[in-house]
């Protein structure tokens, strides 16, 4: 590649998976980066709480970093953040109510009095280096989410973040696509675009249809106690749930630590607007008649221990779901989740509650753009090169071929993987080499000590069980002084199986009686022929393969 080329571009996390966004800009000696978001575990995580970007590079060239800057407050933007501030102190940019829910969330990691916030409106532009980012008013499923324009020496970059096209929202004006338009006339030299929505024709419904819905169901359930599940973030979808209750005289409450805390921020930054003496505590909806009660909760995904989960397995404090109570899911399952939110809603007919999801009203609608709308964000700012971001590697596929027909060149487009590097200027663009990359798990206090070593341990636990041998041996003689004793858990029933412990008990005699015999006395050796003369007796047995671990001691 030409050396004129020193502009970088470099995915930390976002890319062939959804959530885990972390994007890098690098001009000579400077970088940016671009959100820091965290991913939750799938079901090969066992005992997993969070995954967050590998930020070993970052780390390395500390020095380089001018600061972090954030399109929205959702999780998969935002959540890494204390993870990342507590090895870079660099400073934040966002807009008012993003850095609202990142104090709140410093806080918890008690790094809120060493961090530096700092709060950009729509319209702003900071340097920061070499580089000048702008923010754009953007729409999103969430308040004050910026689309960023990041103009560099080699060009201007539009970098999407999550975004949709809504002609009618509910708070504030539609995304600022005249400004997209005017960096468009005067040449984009990359977009980098959300793909989540890639697979869906037309457009996206705006969010003022669920305030429809929404008034459509209050008017129709007069004598029930409505209870709506959606995403803490969506201020808009909370303020919308509020407004019907205000308009159909209900008291409002509020249930999940996630869904106060938002509510708290908005209502503190005047995001939301609630009449005074609508919101009561969750503990006072007994004074009132149901029909004068909407809760507003989390557990729209399922989560075991979001708030409508316990009440749907009746293991909430204050809420106890029954006849006549309406149920509203006012989201769409995040992909994998289905399962979890079937089995939520079945618990809910189960006591006799009627239930609302996606599938039966139009009770939600995404906050990502569908195809035509990405259309319009590639027409609209005309970029030389085009790199898809934010979805599974499907997607970035369809969102590259959507690309293509709207006239971006095939060399232009590139579909990138977390770590590689992208170099670019106004001539050209090419993939250069990688830096490390990949998944950091967070596991209680612990964040990277639980690697593929310790999963594959644990799945394997989890799917065969554990036997431990306990032996005791004369350090001088070698011979048993007590056991083998056999422990097993998550094998077999020990008081339902005792014929086949006695038997693993032999098999361990038998295997320690080989070892004298043949003089071993290497602990490791005597442990590994242990293991080994159980794994092949217990698998012609049964079949499976139990975690197997024989303990020496020496006396």
């Amino acid at each position: 590649m030409a050396k004129k080329s020193k502009l970088k571009m470099i995915p930390l996390g976002g890319l062939n998976e959804i959530g885990k966004n972390m994007y890098l800009y690098e001009y000579e000696n400077e970088i940016l980066v671009v959100d820091a978001g965290l991913a939750f575990p799938d079901e090969e995580m066992f005992g997993v709480d969070l995954v967050i970007p590998d930020i070993t590079y970052l780390e390395k060239n500390k020095d380089k970093v001018k600061g972090i800057v954030l399109t929205h407050g959702h999780e998969d933007h935002i959540g890494a953040l204390p993870y990342v501030l507590k090895k870079l102190n660099v400073p934040v940019y966002g807009t008012r109510f993003t850095i609202g829910l990142v104090e709140n969330k410093l806080k918890e990691h008690n790094l809120l009095s060493k961090a530096k916030m700092n709060r950009v409106r729509q319209g702003d532009k900071v340097k920061l280096g070499r580089f000048v980012v702008e923010f754009i008013h953007s729409n999103h499923s969430i308040v004050d989410a910026v689309i960023l324009a990041i103009h560099t020496p080699e060009g201007v970059i539009v970098h999407t973040g999550d975004f949709k096209i809504d002609c009618t929202p509910i708070n504030g004006p539609m995304i600022d696509l005249a400004r997209l338009g005017e960096l468009g006339k005067k040449g984009v030299l990359a977009l980098l675009s959300d793909s989540t929505n890639v697979e869906r024709q037309g457009y996206t419904m705006s969010e003022s249809i669920v305030g429809e819905t929404f008034e459509e169901i209050f008017q129709n359930a007069k004598t029930q106690r409505i209870i709506v599940a959606t995403f803490a973030s969506n201020v808009h979808r909370v303020q919308q749930i509020i407004n019907a209750a205000v308009k159909h005289n209900r008291k409002v409450a509020v249930s999940g630590r996630s869904m106060e805390n938002v509510v708290e921020v908005a209502t503190t930054l005047g995001y939301m607007e609630i009449p005074q003496g609508t919101l009561i505590e969750i503990d006072q909806i007994d004074k009132y008649p149901p029909h004068k009660i909407v809760i507003c909760t989390t557990g729209s995904q399922g989560e075991p221990m979001a708030a409508l989960s316990r009440m749907a397995m009746s293991d909430h404090r204050q809420v106890e779901i029954g006849k006549g109570d309406l149920v509203v899911i006012s989201a769409s399952p995040i992909p994998g989740n289905e399962k979890s939110i079937a089995k939520v809603i079945d618990e809910l007919f189960k006591h006799g509650a009627d239930v609302l999801y996606k599938s039966l009203a139009d009770i939600h609608v995404s906050g990502h753009a569908c195809q035509e709308e990405l259309k319009i964000m590639m027409g609209v700012t005309k970029p030389k090169y085009f790199i898809p971001v934010h979805g599974d590697f499907r997607y970035l596929v369809q969102h590259a071929k959507l690309a293509q027909k709207m006239g971006i060149p095939q060399e232009n487009v590139f579909i990138m993987e977390n770590g590689k590097v992208l170099e670019f200027n106004r001539n050209e663009a090419k993939i250069t080499g990688s830096v490390p990359s990949g998944k950091v798990l967070v596991d209680g206090l612990g964040v990277g000590d639980v690697g593929n070593i310790v999963l594959r341990d644990r799945k394997h636990l989890s799917q065969d069980g554990l036997i431990v041998v306990v032996v005791t041996i004369d350090g001088k003689t070698k011979e048993v002084v007590a056991g083998p004793d056999i422990i097993s858990r998550g094998f077999v029933y020990v008081r339902e199986a005792e014929g086949l412990m006695d038997d693993v008990k032999q098999v361990a005699q038998d295997s320690l009686a080989t070892c004298k015999n043949n003089k071993t006395t290497d602990w490791s050796s005597i442990k590994n022929t242990v293991k080994s003369h159980l794994t092949t007796y217990l698998y012609q047995k049964t079949k499976r393969r139990p975690m197997i671990l024989p303990v020496i001691m020496e006396v």
